[in-house]
């Protein structure tokens, strides 16, 4: 749509009324004129009209109507969040071709395989284990998301009180909530990685409270069902042992808790990978959500009004004027 039309910057009904007003006071002028024919001039008549004829077009604003063409982005952005409690440590891990690796290593290679599946995004990374930490805020550098997997550590267990399954929530709240805000049209995906053990005798509180900030989510499940021994690293970084079991006096054994982590997708509205059957993020139907939530551009059409008034403005002014002077000549003609 290009061209002349009129744009009322009171709105249609508004400017209806002002202008059926104006044009019945110029029709007043009219048959005031036609019925008295005093002093009152042709051309006197003539500019009142004129007057209240252009007033009653500025009511409905004289506007240019242009199409333009808008491009608009959508980004996609990814958060990543990591479990690193003590029992991520345990190696019975499996990730592709990869066997009886840790779990925080199988953790690892599902985040390479993420950053790498999500071409142009913007990525941030959470890690959890006594509690939520936010380590890397939302950038588009994916090096830095891999750089942050590489430096990932098991939490050590002195630092801890037990493994809770929610205690990512907190900070993932904030988190999402925050992106949420500042790119309110963007696309956010959640990738939740953890082997779904809980210790603490406390219930789990639900993850469905970020559902309302994800456009979609991801929960991989590390490690084997049938479990592993819980490495102790010492203060010095070599082996520390087993953590031990004080019910029984015997290395405790950690075993990831599927049916928790199918609990945790289901709230969060996403899917359960598992890579305990030799599955990876690459070569999973994940892959194909990455290409469904990359960033995309569209075109939009949109008809931009531009109020052009002044040209009706100049003409009022004009005849204004000429009326101020043909009144004031008539005043000093009576007054002779």
């Amino acid at each position: 749509m290009n061209g002349f039309t009129f744009a009322p910057a009171l709105g249609w009904v508004a400017a209806s009324i002002i202008a059926a007003a104006l044009v019945a006071l110029a029709v007043g002028v009219v048959a005031l004129y036609a019925r008295r024919h005093g002093d009152e001039t042709l051309g006197m008549c003539v500019r009142r009209v004129v007057i209240c004829v252009l007033l009653a077009v500025l009511a409905f604003t004289p506007s240019v109507a242009a199409t333009t063409t808008s491009r608009a982005v959508n980004a996609t952005d990814v958060v990543i969040a990591a479990d690193v409690t003590g029992s991520m440590g345990v190696g019975d891990a499996t990730y592709g071709d990869r066997r009886d690796i840790s779990r925080l290593d199988a953790a690892k290679a599902a985040i390479d395989d993420i950053t790498a599946s999500y071409a142009n995004s913007s990525f941030a990374a959470v890690s959890f284990g006594s509690a939520g930490t936010l380590d890397v805020p939302l950038t588009p550098d994916a090096a830095a998301i891999d750089h942050w997997a590489a430096s990932l550590r098991a939490e050590a267990t002195a630092a801890s009180s037990g493994s809770s399954a929610d205690a990512a929530i907190d900070q993932l709240l904030l988190t999402l909530k925050s992106i949420r805000d500042a790119h309110p049209d963007d696309r956010i995906v959640l990738y939740l990685i953890t082997d779904g053990e809980q210790t603490i005798p406390t219930s789990r509180r639900t993850f469905s409270s970020l559902r309302r900030y994800l456009d979609d989510a991801c929960v991989i499940g590390v490690g084997t069902e049938s479990g592993g021994k819980v490495p102790k690293p010492a203060a010095d970084g070599a082996d520390g042992g087993w953590v031990v079991d004080p019910s029984t006096g015997q290395p405790g054994v950690s075993i990831m808790d599927r049916s928790q982590i199918e609990s945790i997708a289901d709230e969060l509205s996403g899917t359960a990978l598992f890579t305990e059957d030799g599955g990876t993020v690459a070569s999973s139907a994940i892959a194909k959500e990455s290409r469904r939530w990359r960033s995309t551009t569209t075109y939009k059409e949109r008809v931009r009004v531009t109020p052009v008034v002044w040209p009706v403005v100049l003409a009022l002014l004009a005849v204004m004027a000429w009326e101020t002077g043909a009144w004031f000549g008539r005043s000093r003609r009576l007054l002779q």
